[in-house]
């Protein structure tokens, strides 16, 4: 399902047709940290080699900010930007059109491209979609020959930020406000992908990268948060649970995350691989 290229009603009647059973993105939350967010995406692309690059997708792309860079470092290409909320394509839809810009409304796990793709970036998205094995399987099998796949997925889920939110959501009155327990993330030990993508036959390039953001505000983590994992939980609360969830989740943040005159440190570690067909 393009946006760009089609007429703007149409457009709005998927977006809101897809927001009526979709959890809902919140573009300009998300971009609070337009700084600290972007920064993996150009370290990711910056170990990209950029011989015969004609078919790139962007997939997981958000607000398409970071796709549109793409049209400068790949001047030849057609690309692809891929992601399944219609909040952030909506925001995507309104950057400077370009004939080899489209945006596509759909599910990284259940779309195709329309050719053998040179360059697959996934840029923090990959961590929402399960079964890792499989996926890998499809995403090598859209390169060209020679073509390569870039991904970046945090990896900071053992931390405070996340290890406390799981502990809320499973207590009382969360567990039954929500219904059940929030949403997973999907992402294996380093050594997994560099054995998995090995056995796919790929020339393999992996790192891990710890980012030490000074962020400011006193309840910046918890800002943070709002912007990404806590998305399918504050969805299911209404509006007075909602604020209560904020409170309690915020008090135990600036224990562990206090501010100072300088800002919160709040370290992030992000797991990166570049793999290449042979």
């Amino acid at each position: 399902m393009a946006v760009r290229g089609r007429g703007d009603r149409a457009v709005k009647r998927e977006i809101a047709c897809l927001s009526s059973h979709m959890a809902q993105w919140d573009p300009q939350q998300y971009q609070r940290f337009t700084d600290e967010r972007s920064r993996p995406f150009f370290d990711l692309v910056g170990r990209l080699p950029d011989d015969n690059v004609h078919c790139v997708a962007d997939l997981g792309c958000g607000p398409g900010n970071l796709t549109q860079t793409l049209l400068t470092r790949w001047p030849a290409a057609v690309i692809w930007g891929v992601d399944n909320s219609p909040e952030m394509l909506a925001t995507a839809a309104k950057l400077p059109t370009d004939s080899r810009l489209q945006f596509v409304l759909s599910d990284i796990a259940t779309w195709q491209p329309e050719k053998p793709l040179d360059r697959i970036v996934s840029n923090a998205a990959l961590q929402w979609v399960p079964d890792h094995t499989a996926l890998l399987l499809r995403l090598v099998s859209w390169l060209a020959p020679r073509g390569v796949l870039a991904v970046q997925m945090p990896n900071n889920f053992a931390d405070s930020n996340h290890t406390l939110l799981t502990e809320m959501v499973t207590q009382e009155p969360w567990r039954s406000a929500l219904g059940g327990p929030a949403e997973r993330y999907f992402i294996q030990a380093p050594a997994w992908y560099a054995q998995t993508l090995h056995e796919l036959g790929l020339q393999v390039d992996l790192w891990e990268t710890i980012y030490y953001h000074i962020l400011p505000g006193q309840d910046a983590v918890l800002e943070w948060m709002k912007g990404t994992a806590l998305r399918p939980i504050l969805t299911k609360l209404t509006a007075t649970q909602k604020q209560d969830f904020l409170t309690v989740y915020g008090e135990k943040l600036r224990t562990v995350y206090p501010s100072h005159p300088h800002g919160i440190l709040f370290p992030f570690r992000r797991l990166f691989f570049v793999v290449r067909k042979k």
